[in-house]
């Protein structure tokens, strides 16, 4: 089994055991409770962040969290946000180099890379998106974006599959997809805010998959976002967050 899927099996285990951590407050606003710091069981005390993720610091990096992607060939090419500062991301191990070097390496080479920081679009109370979360059986497919490849070329450019130019502070980033089925925990995606229940079409197949043609959203397991927020910052704010009408 690749280490990458390795790392990321691990990560889903923690994120079951930080689920009601992240995700249990009431209401469309939520924020961990204190045994958020722990870590999930099983996983050693000493293993997190850096036994399985890596924080990127003060480098120029793409921010794909609440991106929107339209799929080509089974692909996800998702328009991104270019930020500068301190990320986190799986440690993606290539010839000797990890996410941060590759990502610095990137700055003469015409690419960049995909990692993690908590989108100030989604905190309460002055946030216009949200974190909406498909429940566990929901059949759509979301892009998971960590680590993806991004094209600088694209910056201010046209792209199949998006209406309008891209801006200066736009990025293209190639990511696989997700199919969620089977999923215990579900998986969270970036919406509108104040909650629309018509977005939650994204968590069924027959809105989201991967058709040619198909928009799906970057997505991640329920809590992903805050759990990587409290790795990077030491502490998640209350989040905005939208639950199916069924939850």
């Amino acid at each position: 089994m690749a280490p990458r899927l390795v790392n990321f099996l691990i990560l889903a285990i923690m994120l079951v055991g930080m689920l009601d951590a992240l995700t249990g407050c009431a209401g469309n606003a939520v924020a961990p409770s204190p045994s958020a710091s722990a870590p999930a069981p099983g996983i050693p005390g000493g293993a997190t962040p850096a036994g399985l993720f890596k924080i990127c610091k003060a480098q120029t990096y793409a921010l794909c969290a609440t991106a929107s992607c339209t799929v080509i060939n089974q692909v996800a090419y998702c328009k991104c946000d270019v930020k500068e500062g301190d990320s986190i991301s799986l440690p993606l191990r290539v010839d000797g180099e990890d996410v941060c070097s590759i990502n610095a390496n990137g700055v003469d080479n015409g690419y960049m890379v995909s990692t993690f920081s908590l989108p100030e679009s989604v905190v309460a109370p002055n946030g216009h998106r949200a974190l909406y979360t498909c429940p566990a059986g929901s059949t759509g497919g979301y892009a998971q974006c960590d680590g993806g490849i991004c094209f600088t070329s694209s910056n201010g450019s046209s792209f199949p599959g998006f209406d309008r130019q891209l801006g200066s502070t736009d990025i293209i980033c190639a990511c696989p997809i997700t199919q969620a089925q089977g999923s215990p925990v579900g998986y969270q995606i970036a919406g509108p805010y104040p909650c629309a229940d018509s977005y939650f079409r994204y968590c069924n197949s027959q809105t989201a998959n991967t058709s040619t043609g198909s928009t799906v959203k970057v997505g991640a397991p329920t809590g992903t976002a805050g759990f990587l927020a409290l790795q990077l910052n030491g502490s998640v704010p209350k989040l905005n967050e939208c639950r199916a009408p069924s939850q």
